[in-house]
């Protein structure tokens, strides 16, 4: 073991009391995908002794160029699976927690009582408020991080706080923020902000340095810069007692939603929108869809028969939910695609899920 991590066991401050806390610790980490992708094999080759995995996506094509975890071969399988491997082969010693599965509410806070410390590598709102708040309840250090086009942040949220719902009482409305989908990343900013997380967690775990409590790190990859923003505890919140409906909370629920199975046997009766970016469109289209990406829709509504449904897709039902919203507060009878065109692409096509 000494061989293994001897250039950390040489650094000041660091020994083999730090080692020891490092293999004891277990870790949970929320997400597989990007920051996950930093984060999972930055734990195992430090020492980390368990390593709880959960996402219940899998291995696309577009995922390759920042989740560096995932190859070609993985394409199509879970993520998590493909995490457990990468694992396996960079650290044995290290065991993984697989579990392929969404986190929600009704199962936080059993899986929460079983880890020391969490990690939200996640890539949407409900998400992360649902993180926030049990890892209050089950009293864990929250290690988040989150990533847009060329820039990111990184923060640690003790037990008591201040954590994420200081820094952010409220979501955002749905649309407001980029997917990475619509809006672009830049991978290397991934990795930054996972080694950022990385680090921090294993500062809590080991008690070296001073972590980012009440601290965001924020980093401009276009500038090259970091900065710090300094945020406190707020006095007059409601305390965390229950786990919530976070769909719900963060304006993300399928409510007004079409399902698959229904899209195309009433083909005749709506206007199909598809509000994806160009390029997804030409890898991967519903027959006679009219293109609209999102971020062009409310100043093209001309486009589209004012008089006829409108029923939205995307990739997987984000933007499309916000396209119904749009489309709604126009004057439009609007829905979306539950579960976007991959959940068309399970019944009808399976081939197109590897866009």
């Amino acid at each position: 073991m000494d061989l293994r991590y001897s250039r950390q066991l040489a650094l000041p401050g660091f020994g083999a009391d730090e080692q020891a806390r490092l293999a004891a610790s277990r870790v949970l980490v929320v997400g597989a995908g990007g920051l996950g992708s930093s984060v999972i094999p930055s734990l195992a080759a430090a020492g980390v002794g368990t390593i709880g995995i959960i996402d219940d996506d899998t291995v696309e094509l577009s995922n390759l160029h920042r989740q560096l975890m995932h190859s070609v071969a993985d394409i199509g399988h879970s993520k998590v699976s493909s995490a457990a491997a990468s694992v396996a082969d960079l650290n044995p010693a290290t065991i993984v927690v697989a579990l392929n599965e969404r986190l929600t509410s009704v199962t936080a806070p059993e899986l929460f009582a079983d880890y020391d410390l969490v990690l939200d590598g996640s890539d949407n709102f409900a998400t992360r408020y649902l993180v926030s708040d049990a890892a209050t309840l089950a009293g864990i250090p929250v290690v988040w991080g989150s990533v847009s086009q060329y820039g990111g942040q990184a923060s640690v949220a003790p037990p008591g706080g201040p954590g994420y719902r200081d820094l952010f009482p409220v979501p955002p409305s749905p649309g407001a923020v980029l997917s990475c989908e619509v809006g672009g990343v830049m991978p290397t900013v991934v990795a930054l902000i996972g080694s950022i997380m990385s680090t921090e967690a294993i500062k809590l775990i080991t008690g070296i340095g001073r972590p980012l409590v009440g601290r965001v790190t924020i980093v401009d990859a276009l500038t090259g810069s970091f900065r710090e923003l300094s945020f406190e505890k707020d006095p007059t919140a409601e305390p965390i007692t229950a786990l919530i409906d976070y769909d719900a909370f963060c304006g993300a629920s399928d409510s007004g939603g079409t399902a698959a199975s229904e899209l195309m046997t009433r083909r005749d009766d709506f206007t199909l929108l598809d509000v994806r970016e160009p390029w997804e469109v030409e890898l991967v289209s519903l027959p006679g869809a009219i293109p609209i990406p999102l971020g062009s829709l409310p100043v093209r509504l001309g486009e589209l028969d004012p008089a006829k449904p409108v029923v939205a897709y995307c990739h997987h039902g984000v933007r499309s939910a916000a396209a119904r919203d749009i489309l709604t507060a126009a004057g439009f009878d609007a829905s979306h695609l539950a579960g976007g065109i991959d959940s068309w692409a399970l019944e009808n096509d399976p081939d197109m899920l590897r866009y």
